[in-house]
């Protein structure tokens, strides 16, 4: 849900994000002498403004992409390992950028508005993403688009009438590009959807437990979905949302938020509906290439984001953010062809 701070990490720092423009522990490889994969990390400088960073799952290697005034998260590198995708905010807006993941030679795509979440098709030409408004839950007002990003046509996906009554919004494409996953209101809170990538047969495919915190008085709300590299699993955010904090009700109540942020939890369900677990406590799910999945969350002995990842035998941290410093996501690069 990305801005510098520790005390939230995630797509839910984007909510602050959007309503300031409108107002160290052992990698899984280390441990297991396996080879060290390579991911492309959004965090803060030593200014507190959000750059890209090539390094190793530990952390080593680290090289600077951007040099951004304004801040660059939520990259997502293509399913060939050759380009990435990223929002980075100008003047005020959030625009979306392509690069070379190896030269990185960089050129804004979409220029106007405020665009969030983008993501590959398979073929890795085309991209979906949500074109919000601004407002303390971009999600709320959200459609989804489709680019070629080699020819720069885009057009608005689910334009069927009975789909525009609804936001739709965090979109995300299955592996073999039949598929959608998505967030939206249709039912009344936000859950996550998949439908085919037109829109039709739309389906939600995860429930909560229980659909409002008493102890709050709030909506559970589900966001960030994220599919497994097989197709068969997605991962997804699940909690009351941010904007029922202080630093939205403009009403201090630390004892409130604290139990807030308690309620955020990755969830993985089955992409059919019929089997869901939790993972555990953070926001931002993602997969490595192996099928894992990562989450984050806040850990104040880090003054950062703590990033766990799990394995066959049990979660490891990932120290891809030094500490003290704020993050905007992390991508995957693809295992090269000839490795599994």
């Amino acid at each position: 849900m990305q801005v510098s701070r520790t005390p939230v990490v995630g797509f839910v720092a984007t909510l602050i994000a959007l309503s300031e423009l409108t107002a160290a522990g052992e990698s899984p490889a280390a441990a297991t002498g396996a080879e060290l994969r390579e991911v492309i990390v959004s965090h803060t400088d030593e200014k507190g403004v959000l750059q890209l960073y090539h390094m190793k799952e530990d952390g080593s290697d680290r090289r600077q992409l951007t040099h951004s005034e304004r801040g660059c998260r939520m990259p997502a590198c293509s399913p060939d390992g050759r380009k990435l995708i990223y929002v980075q905010q100008v003047d005020r807006g959030l625009s979306l950028w392509i690069s070379d993941v190896e030269d990185g030679n960089a050129r804004v795509i979409v220029n106007e508005g405020f665009n969030l979440v983008p993501s590959w098709l398979p073929d890795s030409r085309h991209i979906v993403w949500m074109k919000t408004q601004p407002g303390q839950d971009p999600s709320r007002k959200s459609r989804i688009y489709l680019m070629n990003t080699e020819t720069g046509e885009s057009r608005r996906l689910f334009s069927d009438p009975e789909q525009l009554k609804f936001s739709n919004s965090m979109p995300v494409v299955s592996p073999v590009g039949n598929l959608i996953a998505f967030v939206s209101n249709r039912s009344g809170n936000m859950r996550i959807w998949v439908s085919d990538l037109d829109g039709s047969n739309a389906r939600q495919v995860s429930t909560p437990k229980v659909e409002y915190h008493e102890a709050i008085k709030a909506p559970i709300e589900q966001k960030v979905p994220a599919w497994s590299p097989d197709g068969k699993w997605i991962a997804h955010w699940e909690g009351v949302e941010m904007v029922h904090m202080s630093k939205f009700t403009g009403v201090s109540n630390p004892q409130r938020d604290r139990q807030i942020s308690e309620t955020f939890h990755v969830w993985v369900v089955s992409s059919d509906g019929k089997n869901r677990r939790k993972v555990g406590r953070g926001d931002d799910p993602a997969w490595s290439p192996d099928g894992f999945v990562t989450r984050a969350f806040p850990d104040p002995g880090r003054g950062g984001p703590k990033i766990m990842i799990e394995t066959e035998s049990g979660e490891k941290e990932l120290p891809l953010v030094p500490p003290g410093r704020g993050w905007g996501r992390f991508t995957w690069l693809p295992e090269p062809s000839g490795k599994p």
